[in-house]
């Protein structure tokens, strides 16, 4: 899709983005149980103590989860539900590293008391949309045209 596909898009509400959350954090539950299924078959069965290395597998999982899907189509199934999508500066679907960053600004956002997602309520944007040159629009409106 080319930049102008989206211009018209408004920004998607902060109820729509914590319900495509909500939505989404049922399947990262499923992703992470297998990833922990995983490492168990790693570590012979026995249990894994609190590690580490295992809570930055983890976190790559759920990193991983996000960024494969706003990379290939901009969408988690949570946020198609929801008819929203994340789009670079450029207008198309965000790369790797942008959706990595973007993450981990949505982190840091998280980590302040969560007011980087309820900077939302003032602007047209979250903190990490800001940092990492993305945006979340609504695109209810595109109706059929959207794949």
């Amino acid at each position: 899709m080319t930049t102008s596909y989206y211009r018209d898009c408004p920004p998607a509400s902060l109820i729509k983005q914590f319900a495509a959350m909500l939505y989404d954090s049922l399947l990262i539950f499923a992703v992470l149980f297998f990833a922990a299924a995983i490492a168990l078959i790693f570590n012979q069965g026995e249990a894994i103590e609190s590690s580490p290395l295992f809570n930055l597998y983890l976190l790559f999982m759920l990193f991983s989860f996000y960024a494969w899907f706003w990379h290939k189509s901009g969408q988690t199934l949570g946020m198609r539900v929801w008819k929203i999508r994340i789009v670079s500066e450029f207008g198309g679907n965000p790369g790797w590293g942008t959706s990595y960053l973007r993450l981990v600004f949505a982190l840091l956002s998280i980590l302040c008391l969560g007011l980087g997602y309820f900077w939302r309520l003032f602007k047209p944007y979250t903190w990490h949309d800001k940092l990492s040159q993305t945006r979340v629009i609504d695109v209810s409106s595109l109706g059929s045209l959207e794949k």
